[in-house]
């Protein structure tokens, strides 16, 4: 079964996830352009336990016999202790994302073969098997999570992301005046360690010196770390989406990554900010891995972990767009 064959049903989608997190507008799109009644069961609350709960309140309360199909969101796992009483309803999960690879691997909160990360692959080994059609992100990690909880692949479907596109669009590019002669990278992100910022930091140090180059850091990095590329970087903790938006466009090249060259995730996951970054009609550099190359075979690609090497594309893009620049005077 695929999600294609979830047409004109009763659905009940649930996620513990804040409700406008891009990912769950696209599966509730998709399934109502499918045909579907989609009731939604999920949470504003800005708190995660508190949106859990009332979740947890909602499926305690909900008669299953009133639906067809059953489309648990973002971190299934979650919910875990409910999807028994779905009976033989057709239950779809987004496993977006793996316990045990999140915190043995990817954060590393947990050593691998010890208890907790013997529980956390439990787990999903458990919300996994329990489902008869599992989206992810990309084909490798769909690949892996075959591999590591010994799913069938017949029953992955692979659902790429979207960048909003009410608010990442293509838009005329104008430059703050106090950089307005400079070549603008942009970086953006929540700085978790997969994302590899501490190799777009040592390419911005080992271009400190450069001449007419700037970067922008928007994400929250540590203070200590904000001494990296003085004078030619600017770093911003928060940005609505809208104003980020607009930092984007201000931007000559924007770094996707995911830049980490140890874990295994970085290699398997397509960086959200990617597919933001197309959708604005920019250049982009990415971090070398199976995923990036499902989707964008021809794109401009540095070794993951290599700060050098990194630097030295940037460089290469400064040059072109200076020869560029100069071509059109």
């Amino acid at each position: 079964m695929k999600l294609s064959d979830i047409k004109n049903m009763r659905v009940l989608f649930v996620t513990t996830k804040n409700l406008d997190y891009i990912r769950n507008t696209q599966e509730i799109s998709l399934l109502k352009a499918q045909g579907n009644e989609v009731t939604v069961i999920g949470s504003e609350r800005k708190s995660y336990p508190r949106r859990l709960l009332k979740v947890w309140g909602g499926l305690i309360r909900t008669r299953m016999k009133d639906y067809d199909a059953v489309f648990v969101g973002f971190a299934p796992q979650l919910v875990f202790p409910f999807l028994a009483k779905l009976g033989k309803k057709t239950l779809c999960i987004d496993f977006f994302i793996s316990v045990y690879d999140t915190l043995a691997d990817d954060r590393r909160k947990i050593k691998k073969g010890g208890i907790f990360a013997r529980l956390a692959k439990w787990l999903d080994r458990k919300t996994i098997h329990s489902a008869d059609i599992v989206v992810c992100d990309t084909n490798a990690h769909g690949k892996y999570f075959c591999e590591e909880f010994d799913f069938p692949q017949e029953r992955i479907e692979t659902l790429y992301l979207e960048a909003d596109e009410s608010i990442y669009y293509p838009r005329e590019q104008v430059k703050p005046p106090e950089y307005s002669d400079d070549f603008v990278v942009l970086y953006f992100g929540s700085i978790l360690p997969l994302q590899g910022v501490d190799v777009i930091l040592g390419a911005i140090d080992r271009l400190k010196d450069e001449k007419n180059l700037r970067f922008v850091i928007v994400g929250p990095i540590p203070d200590g770390m904000k001494k990296t590329g003085e004078g030619i970087t600017e770093y911003i903790s928060w940005l609505s989406q809208e104003e980020l938006a607009e930092r984007i466009s201000q931007a000559d090249l924007c770094l996707a990554g995911h830049f980490d060259g140890e874990r295994g995730k970085a290699n398997r996951t397509i960086a959200g900010k990617t597919y933001i970054y197309r959708a604005m009609g920019k250049r982009i550099i990415l971090g070398d891995s199976d995923a990036n190359r499902e989707l964008f075979p021809d794109g401009i690609y540095v070794p993951r972990g290599n700060s050098e090497a990194l630097a030295e594309k940037i460089l290469e893009e400064k040059k072109l767009y200076e020869k560029n620049k100069s071509d059109t005077i």
